[in-house]
This record gives C-alpha cells, sequence and structure tokens, in this order.
C-alpha cells in the first residue's frame, strides 16, 4: 500500500509538469496588456508611415499639388502620437515578456495567439492599403523618386512587423535575446525619424515664432479684405486701419500678437496701398516650388456676391516686410448703395 500511494504521488508531480498549461488561465490584466499594446502597435506604425510619407513629400515636392501648408501639422501630429505611443509599447511589451518569463505557459495561451494574428492582420491591411494608394498614384504620374522611397519605407516597416511577430508565434521569446535586440533597433529608427522631423520643422520655439508668423499673414488678409470691402463701398481708401471698425458688424483691425501695435497700413495712391509688418522668421515654404494654395483674390459680381480666385504671393523672409497691393476695378466692382 506504502508504495502504491508512492507512486501515485510520482505520477501527480509528473502529470502537472507534462501539463502545465491546464493550470494557466487568461486574467483580465493579460487581456489589457495585450489589447494595449496592439493599440499602441497601430499608432505607432501608422505615425511612422504618415511621418515618412510627409518628410519625402517635403523633400521631393510635386508640382503638380497645391501649397503644402499641412505638412508642418502632420509632421507634429505624427510625431506626438509617436513619442506618447512608442514607449508605451517598449513598456507594455517589457511587462509581459516578464510575466512570460515567470510563467511560461502564457506564451501558449490561446487568446495571445489570437491577439499576435489579429495584429498581424491589420497591419497586412494597412500596409496593403498604403501600397494601394502608391500604385495608384504612381499611375497617375506621381514621381519615380518619392514613389520608390515610400515603397521603401512600407516595405521596411512591414517586414520589420511581420518578422518580428512571425518569430514570436513560431519560438520561445523568454529564451532569447531578439525581443531586446528588436526593441534597441526600434528605439534608434525611431529616435532617427523624429530627429529629422525636428530638422524639417525646427525646434518647439521655432514652431511658436513660424505659428506667430502665420497669424501676422492672417491678421493682414483679413485687413487687405477690409479694404477691398471699405473701397467699394465708399469709393476711397480709408486713411486708418481705425476707420475700418464697424460697430455693428464688430470688425476691429487686428494687431500684432506679440506686440500688440497696430499693423502698420500706409496709402499709395487713390488704388494703392501697403501693409507691414516684422516675421520672426523666414516663410518655411518660400523654397517650395509648388502651386500655392492661400491666399486667393476676391472677385464680386453685379449683385455683391464675391469668390475667390487665383492667388496672391505672401512669401516673406525673417524681418521687416511690406506687401504692396493694387485694387483693379474690373475685378472689384464698387458696391452699389440704394437709396430711397
Amino acid at each position: 500500500m506504502a508504495k502504491t500511494a508512492k507512486t501515485s504521488k510520482v505520477v501527480k508531480k509528473v502529470s502537472k509538469v507534462v501539463n502545465p498549461v491546464s493550470k494557466v488561465s487568461t486574467t483580465p490584466k493579460d487581456v489589457f496588456l495585450s489589447l494595449l499594446m496592439m493599440v499602441m502597435l497601430y499608432i505607432c506604425v501608422i505615425s511612422m508611415l504618415v511621418l515618412a510619407f510627409t518628410y519625402i513629400d517635403y523633400k521631393y515636392p510635386d508640382l503638380l499639388t497645391y501649397y503644402p501648408y499641412g505638412t508642418f501639422d502632420s509632421i507634429r501630429n505624427s510625431s506626438s502620437m509617436l513619442v506618447v505611443a512608442f514607449p508605451l509599447l517598449l513598456v507594455l511589451s517589457w511587462f509581459i515578456q516578464k510575466d512570460i518569463k515567470k510563467t511560461p505557459e502564457k506564451h501558449e495561451l490561446k487568446f495571445r495567439k489570437w491577439f499576435t494574428y489579429l495584429t498581424l492582420f491589420v497591419t497586412s491591411i494597412t500596409i496593403v492599403v498604403d501600397l494601394i494608394q502608391l500604385v495608384r498614384r504612381f499611375y497617375e504620374g506621381d514621381l519615380t523618386i518619392p514613389f520608390t522611397l515610400k515603397v521603401l519605407s512600407v516595405l521596411l516597416i512591414a517586414v520589420g512587423v511581420f518578422s518580428y511577430y512571425v518569430w514570436d508565434v513560431q519560438n520561445q521569446p523568454q529564451k532569447s535575446k531578439v525581443p531586446m535586440v528588436t526593441g534597441w533597433l526600434s528605439s534608434i529608427l525611431v529616435v532617427c525619424v523624429l530627429a529629422m522631423g525636428f530638422f524639417v520643422v525646427g525646434s518647439p520655439m521655432k514652431q511658436r515664432e513660424i505659428r506667430m508668423d502665420e497669424r501676422r499673414v492672417s491678421d493682414l488678409q483679413t485687413i487687405q479684405y477690409q479694404v477691398i470691402d471699405y473701397w467699394r463701398y465708399k469709393e476711397v481708401l480709408p486713411a486708418t486701419t481705425d476707420d475700418l471698425k464697424n460697430n455693428i458688424s464688430g470688425f476691429v483691425a487686428p494687431r500684432d500678437p506679440e506686440t500688440e501695435k497696430a499693423y502698420e497700413y500706409t496709402v499709395l495712391d487713390s488704388l494703392k496701398f501697403k501693409l507691414c509688418t516684422t516675421f520672426n522668421q523666414d516663410n518655411p515654404y518660400n523654397d517650395i516650388k509648388v502651386m500655392a494654395e492661400y491666399p486667393y483674390s476676391q472677385k464680386c459680381d453685379e449683385y455683391g456676391n464675391c469668390f475667390s480666385y487665383g492667388n496672391e504671393s505672401w512669401n516673406y523672409k525673417a524681418g521687416y516686410m511690406c506687401f504692396e497691393r493694387t485694387i483693379d476695378p474690373a475685378l472689384y466692382p464698387k458696391e452699389k448703395v440704394l437709396v430711397d
């Protein structure tokens, strides 16, 4: 009897060693970490692709596209997402790998396999859609160099993601240094991509100055259109920007966002005036030879309905700049005021 009892204990111990997975179950913590890591991975992949495409378009602008005023916003948004999502991805991966080292059986849990294959599936769809868009643009006459660089960017990210997760499914990551090496290589790549963003858009302080300059251009545009409307109704240019004040509409001529001083406005003749201000930085789009998107001139019909057309130049350099404008009466007919 003693020998039989001893044998049964040995059998139980062996069964625990041979079939340990039966004692491991999926916890809410496992699902949370895996799901959050998957979302962070998607954000990182999409942000990397957007940044790569934006850098390429900035370096090789297409003459058929409009003025790329969304370039800096795209870089800022994608860089911000990458700065937050990538460290989270590394931390979550480290927690999961640490948990798997502690409990190796978790690597074989079904939910983890599902998440891994779902990640591969979504990444595949993203890559395929991007490649389809690139091929479509190539058929539309997209430049060869940008097309090639974008395809290489997509393939680089796709091969990196696929290689790691296919390896993860087929191997035991807790017994290998591949996850650590992958983390270091990914970190170097992300740092390089973010550094390129600083090279293109500049430091946060420079970006603030550029935004101030963009505000100045917007203010000058507003004043310009108000001056034109003033001339259309009163058949004379306003002597100062204070004359543009309208108590009914509530319009007050904007001022410089930094100095809070009025913009310089000078009447040159009966149809000509100039607007001047001081800029902090050169217009970052001065050297990009593509069709300008803003601002447009206005043309008004006999009923006073105005619509935009054409382009105006608002290119500027750092320092004091003036923009001369001449009103063409053929393009801006005087407003007929009805008198009872």
